[in-house]
């Protein structure tokens, strides 16, 4: 560990154990250091020295090399840190017209992340990006600084001249030392320790403060239509959507993340709107490539992606990793009517019949989730979710945004 770790990590033991005697947490990941969650009812802690250094970092757009990307760009607190726009990738670069590849995920209760492991049953589960290609959100901050289509730095020694010149230069070597800036590598990882632990503790990254919250906590009541969406969600002849994102407390009483951590493959329609795609050979396979090479040779991985909280997926602009769909009804019709309508979802091949999961190469097709409800219907049955159903189901999820009050 490094030296300016130790030492505030003794400085930071307090608020790790704050969180512990709260008992915050929940869905088996932990968040050492993070902050109570205010639905709770718990006091705010003021953020350390270096979390307040990264919330400024977070915002400075002089960090890339177009002078105009920040990290709050593509992760807008106002649309609860993630895209604040329908475009299924986002641009950047040097001249900010290089396109990405996914649709940017939500940092929201990301901190309760665990690290990437495989199940006692094989099941892969945890880790950061949607392939859970890093373990801690200091290694997740690296790329983006880096990438060619994010803020372009071409190296650490680029992010730390842009870092010494910074307003809060001063700041950053009263923090991490005063040397800090003659090597570039190590002012690169001060930097992203410093995000990682603005990440965890400011409570607006894990507030647990929705409408659901306060229902469980007894401070709110659902409509009739979100209970209604509340029973189809637990369903498993129905929604079945607690399967992969529980919407229970914990046994220790913690808040539901409303994901399970694990990897699912959807066999999502392939998205032509997005660059890279105007290439056929191009696939975005998930666990096994082409960003991740560990897993390549496990074909059998090949097309699952992780599966995301749903909290504040009501404010979200595109859905799934490649920003298919532009509204969560359409998403949810897809969930439902992927298998009993095909053609509505997928194109004509070349002898006219439709080609489902067309965004996987035809030999890896059969990986897709095909057994558990909904997904385990055929064409021309009844989906799992009539139109009244879904809108249910819509305005549950609607109660699953922060920043409600009762």
């Amino acid at each position: 560990m490094f030296d300016v770790e130790i030492r505030w990590a003794r400085g930071l033991a307090c608020i790790a154990v704050a969180v512990l005697l709260a008992g915050c947490g929940g869905g088996g990941g932990s968040d050492a250091g993070g902050a109570a969650p205010q639905g709770d009812g718990q006091a705010v802690a003021a953020l350390s020295a270096p979390a307040a250094l990264g919330k400024r970092i977070f915002s400075d757009q002089s960090l890339s090399a177009s002078g105009r990307v920040a990290c709050a760009s593509c992760h807008d607190p106002a649309h609860a840190h993630s895209q604040p726009n329908a475009l299924p990738v986002q641009t950047g670069g040097a001249q900010l017209d290089a396109a990405g590849f996914r649709a940017v995920p939500s940092l929201r209760y990301l901190r309760l992340t665990p690290a990437f492991h495989f199940e006692t049953d094989g099941t892969p589960a945890g880790g950061f990006d949607r392939d859970g290609r890093v373990s801690t959100l200091t290694e997740q901050a690296r790329r983006p600084f880096l990438s060619a289509f994010e803020m372009a730095n071409v190296d650490a020694d680029a992010v730390a001249r842009k870092l010494a010149g910074a307003p809060y230069a001063e700041e950053f070597r009263r923090v991490f030392g005063a040397d800090v800036f003659n090597d570039g590598e190590t002012a690169f990882d001060r930097a992203r320790f410093a995000l990682e632990r603005y990440q965890r503790e400011d409570p607006v990254f894990a507030s647990f403060d929705s409408k659901y919250d306060a229902f469980l906590g007894g401070r709110a009541r659902l409509a009739e239509a979100e209970l209604r969406g509340l029973a189809l969600y637990n369903d498993p002849a129905k929604g079945n959507c607690a399967a992969c994102h529980p919407s229970r407390r914990g046994a220790d009483g913690a808040p539901p993340l409303f994901t399970d951590f694990t990897y699912d493959n959807l066999g999502v329609p392939r998205n032509a709107a997005i660059p890279a795609t105007r290439d056929p050979a191009y696939r975005d396979l998930g666990l096994c490539g082409p960003d991740r090479l560990d897993l390549a040779a496990r074909t059998d991985l090949c097309g699952a992606f992780k599966v995301p909280t749903l909290r504040n997926v009501a404010t979200r602009q595109v859905f799934f990793h490649n920003g298919r769909f532009a509204s969560l009804t359409t998403a949810l019709e897809f969930y439902v009517q992927r298998d009993t309508d095909p053609a509505r979802w997928y194109p004509a091949g070349a002898e006219g019949a439709v080609e489902k999961f067309d965004d996987l190469p035809a030999p890896l097709r059969g990986n897709v989730n095909q057994t558990e409800a909904p997904y385990n219907r055929r064409a021309g049955d009844a989906p799992s979710l009539t139109g009244a159903e879904i809108a249910d189901l819509a305005a549950f999820l609607d109660t699953l945004t922060d920043g409600y009050t009762p």
